[in-house]
């Protein structure tokens, strides 16, 4: 078969069924390929975008997401969303057209080193030859799905797509494999003594599933738990454990439980999301994680590195007897945080928005958070359920993400509702990615809190004493239209509207976008200062 063939069914039997991006003249062979494979390439409207949508169905589907783009514009252009599959931990094979051999070192339109571009924001990058696809694309498979996953890149030279090779593609799997480091005697030392530890878990956590084995070491130990913002979700925010989420919105709240404790557990902690010194008080650290992670000087932290299932075995080794129950600290903080919030809905602000989206959604929804002050109210006042239906962007934090997330979990999960919750300036950075919902009829709900503004960085501003500048992003209504590239707008200004643009937007087989034009004041009093 040609290499353009054995590619496409390559990454067929890894269980790949879309491919994410915007073609050049040197795709198209590997488009016919994909399309002869059974695997859809879904055109998007940027390559940012497609690096993000390739993120988001790794996250929803256990399989890598895999994006394309062309030559230099197209290469720089889907760069930003590797990066998010980069800092985000998402599994990701990045496919980008490359001059010939003849070209490669040439002055010539459009050619820059990817090789060199992509090194930084991959796990590992690659250059495609008839001689080495086959061990190329295997590895680049393993690669991306080791811990921590992350993208990898491939360039695919302009004329190997035709050439021929003799080799048979193989189904790849995902086959986990962990390397314990560290010491479990210490760790065991502390553990046997702590009367007050806290749990914080995070991405990695989320990532590997680790639910059914939290929920049943809570059982025994009733030890609280405090989340990073992408570990949302892995515990019912009802649980008598469950404090709440480190970061975001009235984190502050937390101190009175973290600065009681004498040890914090960093169950699948990872730092690039927060790290640890932002918060954690003058008391021991042991971190739990699939790999050692870099640690300031500063904290007093032992390490061990491995399986989930060696975790908590070693875990174990807490004293039931000897822990005092925070139960009652831990319901004090979560009802004083439910109040300031009820408190914040007299008035339609983002947390009524926010309220009605909770209260009339469905609990199996897929909710996307786009970066931005909103996200910071959604990330602490959200209730899961103990579903891992939230998805965000926080190692990355890239404004924009809302609106591709929401189309890949629209495509991974076509029976599920898909929402999208952004702010105007996420909005505006992929709106033409409606364009993609509405080529493709995807069913979402695009939420956009429009305020005006760039809120966030104003905040920022008005905490340095400085004269908010260059955040004002237009005057007026943001569409000025009930249209927007042929996708139906649903305004709504007040609560009651609110509910009903919800009401309608969910009786409708079709794209709606709900044009919700709140007032900012909110997140003067919720966002926490960092």
């Amino acid at each position: 078969m040609t290499i353009a063939d054995y590619l496409a069914k390559k990454l067929y039997n890894s269980g790949v069924r879309h491919v994410f991006g915007v073609p050049g003249g040197a795709s198209i062979p590997w488009i016919e390929a994909f399309r002869n494979a059974g695997i859809e390439f879904v055109l998007t409207t940027g390559e940012a975008a497609a690096g993000i949508m390739a993120d988001v169905t790794y996250r929803l589907t256990g399989i890598p997401g895999v994006c394309h783009a062309t030559f230099g514009p197209g290469a720089t252009n889907i760069a930003t969303g590797t990066g998010c599959a980069f800092l985000d931990r998402s599994s990701v094979i990045v496919l980008t057209s490359e001059m010939d051999n003849t070209m490669i070192k040439r002055t010539t339109q459009m050619n820059i080193d990817h090789q060199a571009l992509f090194r930084p924001l991959t796990k590992a990058t690659f250059r495609l030859r008839p001689d080495n696809t086959p061990e190329i694309l295997s590895e680049a498979l393993k690669i991306c799905r080791e811990e921590y996953p992350g993208p990898v890149h491939i360039g695919l030279p302009a004329d190997i797509a035709g050439a021929v090779t003799d080799s048979i593609p193989e189904d790849e799997t995902d086959t986990k494999e962990y390397r314990n480091s560290g010491n479990p005697e210490n760790i065991r030392s502390l553990l046997e003594k702590s009367r007050r530890p806290l749990i914080a878990a995070g991405l990695t956590a989320r990532r590997l599933g680790i639910q059914p084995l939290l929920l049943r070491f809570l059982e025994k130990y009733n030890i609280p738990v405090v989340l990073t913002p992408m570990a949302k979700g892995i515990i019912n925010e009802n649980h008598p454990s469950y404090a709440g989420v480190l970061f975001h919105s009235l984190s502050d709240y937390l101190e009175e439980l973290y600065h009681k404790t004498d040890l914090i557990i960093g169950i699948g902690y990872d730092p690039v999301e927060y790290n640890y010194e932002s918060w954690i008080p003058e008391v021991p650290l042991i971190h739990f994680d699939t790999r050692v992670t870099d640690m300031p000087a500063t904290i007093d932290a032992l390490q061990f590195a491995g399986s989930p299932a060696d975790w908590f075995s070693i875990l174990g080794n807490l004293n039931p007897g000897y822990i005092i129950r925070e139960h009652s600290v831990i319901k004090g903080i979560r009802d004083e945080m439910l109040s300031v919030f009820e408190g914040f809905t007299g008035h339609f602000g983002p947390v009524s928005a926010l309220k009605i989206l909770k209260e009339e959604l469905p609990a199996d929804a897929i909710i996307s958070v786009d970066v931005g002050s909103h996200l910071h109210l959604a990330g602490q006042y959200w209730e899961t359920r103990g579903k891992g239906n939230l998805i965000i962007s926080n190692g990355w934090s890239g404004m924009g993400f809302g609106i591709p997330s929401t189309i890949a979990a629209a495509i991974s999960k076509p029976f599920v509702r898909s929402v999208c919750i952004t702010g105007d300036g996420g909005f505006l950075m992929c709106a033409g990615e409606m364009m993609t919902v509405r080529r493709n009829n995807l069913p979402v709900i695009i939420v956009v809190l429009s305020d005006g503004e760039l809120n966030l960085i104003k905040l920022k501003q008005t905490w340095k004493d400085i004269k908010p500048y260059g955040t004002n992003l237009y005057h007026g209504d943001l569409f000025g239209s009930d249209m927007f590239f042929g996708v139906k707008i649903l305004r709504a200004d007040s609560g009651e509207a609110m509910e009903k643009a919800i009401s309608t937007a969910l009786l409708l087989n079709e794209p709606v976008i709900i044009n919700a034009i709140i007032d900012p004041d909110d997140y003067n009093w919720l966002v926490v200062r960092k």
